[in-house]
């Protein structure tokens, strides 16, 4: 709720601040721009009055993104990342257990009830075929024909 009602103040003073500044008069001579007499507020005190208005626009714009990014991090939590992970249901005890041993090259049967262990295949990204397996070597090229010759007359 609080976060909505700063966000909202938030973008009603920052269109405020783009209106107050496009308000102002330009002082540069860019371009070949330069502020004439021609503007509906040319006196000195409306100058001070929206450098004034600016001043607090862009003050306030600045508390209230300060304001905003606080409030948002106490509703997140004070939590890390680490704390978030879900690292409850591992046991330890699985994770520190030897890994099996490779069969035998002699064609030993695995122990009962156990898988053999295979390598995995190494597969190589297509983007117009998907994954396809490595062949380990490089992709034949096939040569660009040679220019023909030009004819002899």
């Amino acid at each position: 709720m609080l976060l909505n009602l700063l966000l909202v103040l938030e973008i009603l003073v920052s269109l405020a601040l783009v209106g107050v500044v496009l308000l102002q008069r330009s002082e540069g001579g860019a371009l070949g721009m330069g502020g004439g007499p021609s503007g509906f507020m040319t006196a000195r005190g409306a100058g001070d009055l929206l450098t004034r208005i600016t001043w607090i626009l862009g003050a306030s714009f600045f508390v209230l993104a300060l304001l905003l990014t606080i409030v948002a991090g106490r509703q997140s939590g004070a939590s890390s990342v680490v704390d978030r992970l879900k690292i409850d249901p591992l046991d330890t005890n699985t994770l520190n257990q030897p890994v099996a041993p490779a069969p035998a090259p002699g064609g030993a049967a695995a122990p009962a009830g156990q898988a053999p262990l295979q390598a995995p295949t190494p597969t190589v990204r297509n983007p117009f075929l998907g994954d396809q397996p490595a062949t380990g070597a490089a992709p034949a090229i096939a040569p660009s024909p040679a220019p023909a010759a030009p004819a002899q007359q």
